[in-house]
């Protein structure tokens, strides 16, 4: 072999070297990485459902649901506050001239803040919980007061999400030569958390130029009018599904203050665990579960709830979120019951508020009681509008 072709032959071997070196040195960014900060998210969404019939039928039927859904975490090194609210109300008629119209609501709230006994940890903790809860037809209000302790931490890495999304933008269109290093994810996933900060100080219309600015400098980098214009685009139009990692368990002895029954003063005994996982960027895995039960002179009762959850970013517009929900009721004086719900949606985001879903799923109800309705698995369909408020 000739020299002249040794040495472009060593040349080439080089520079695939470095370039594999280079590849090798591009770190590999994961949602836990992500850090304990200071946070602050909301989740509210308005679901809705409508459909109506008329002709061949005496009178127009129509069958109305709606359901509301809101939370508000707060994160920081000693504490996590969390203001949760859910609630479903519909209303209906059927065909037949005699039909009435039939209406039902039911709303619980609950406020919850966990205080850990050393800051930046993911150990011992207190808890202090209070709940209402709202049924149509009963003669009083749930309200609950519980106080106890549980260990482990959760934290929202959402922000983190948010960064990973805004490189991969940033990169698929060459706006960004080089990955950031992971200490640089971290610095901006932190200004991300930021937001209300931001909203607050310089208000809900100009603090995006502020906020992006700062993200950039977090990330070490200097953008141009266009990568600025993505940036804005991707944090506000874009909406990525809250992200969670981490597990906690907790315990607790409170009173019923008030019963849906009538009944006051019961005491009651609670125990709770969750446990979340982002699998990869793109899914994310969360389980949580709760048992509660009122201590009545040998009539105890308790309701129990497990909700199991995978969903997975099918790109930047489609969410698929698949649940398993189950809700057993134990009672001394009436029948147990127990259901079980499997769904799965897709959600496809018209925009960062609106979005549209198809939902197919299975539920099966078993009451001990024969012939009554709901003996066989039932099979749903729906489509609808989710308006997202926060």
């Amino acid at each position: 072999m000739k020299a002249p072709q040794i040495t472009r032959l060593l040349t080439a071997l080089v520079a695939v070297g470095s370039a594999s070196a280079a590849l090798a040195a591009e770190p590999t960014i994961s949602l836990l990485d992500y850090k304990q900060a200071t946070s602050a998210y909301q989740d509210a969404y308005l679901n809705g459902q409508f459909d109506a019939q008329s002709g061949n039928q005496d009178q127009t039927s129509y069958n109305l649901n709606l359901s509301v859904n809101y939370k508000q975490v707060f994160t920081s090194a000693d504490k996590n506050i969390k203001v949760s609210f859910s609630g479903s109300g519909s209303e209906l008629r059927g065909p037949n001239a005699t039909d009435p119209v039939v209406s039902n609501y039911q709303a619980t709230g609950a406020v919850t803040a966990d205080m850990y006994f050393e800051p930046n940890s993911n150990t011992a903790f207190w808890y202090g919980k209070g709940q209402l809860g709202l049924l149509k037809g009963t003669e009083k209000p749930y309200t609950t007061a519980t106080l106890g302790v549980g260990y482990g931490r959760v934290v929202n890495v959402t922000p983190m999400a948010k960064a990973i999304r805004l490189v991969e933008a940033l990169m698929e269109r060459n706006l960004l030569k080089a990955t950031p290093s992971i200490a640089a994810y971290q610095a901006a996933a932190e200004v991300i958390a930021r937001e209300p900060e931001y909203v607050s100080k310089y208000g809900s219309i100009d603090y995006y130029m502020t906020w992006v600015q700062d993200i950039e400098k977090a990330f070490g980098i200097t953008m141009d009018v266009k990568s600025a214009i993505k940036s804005y685009d991707v944090l506000s139009r874009e909406t990525i599904s809250s992200r969670k990692s981490g597990w906690l368990v907790r315990a607790g002895v409170g009173a019923v203050l008030s019963n849906y029954d009538g009944t006051t003063g019961k005491p009651a005994l609670e125990v709770g665990a969750e446990y979340h996982q982002p699998i990869d960027n793109k899914t994310q895995f969360s389980n949580e579960a709760l048992l509660t039960s009122v201590i009545d002179s040998g009539k105890n009762s308790y309701h129990l709830t497990n909700l199991a959850t995978l969903t997975y970013q099918v790109s930047d517009r489609v969410d698929w979120e698949n649940s398993w929900l189950l809700d057993q009721v134990n009672n001394q004086s009436a029948p147990n019951v127990t259901s079980n719900t499997l769904g799965s949606t897709f959600r496809y985001y018209i925009s960062n508020s609106l979005s549209f879903t198809v939902t197919a799923s299975l539920s099966k109800l078993e009451d001990g009681i024969s012939n009554n309705g709901n003996d066989e698995v039932n099979k749903r369909l729906q489509m609808g509008l989710t308006y997202r408020l926060k």
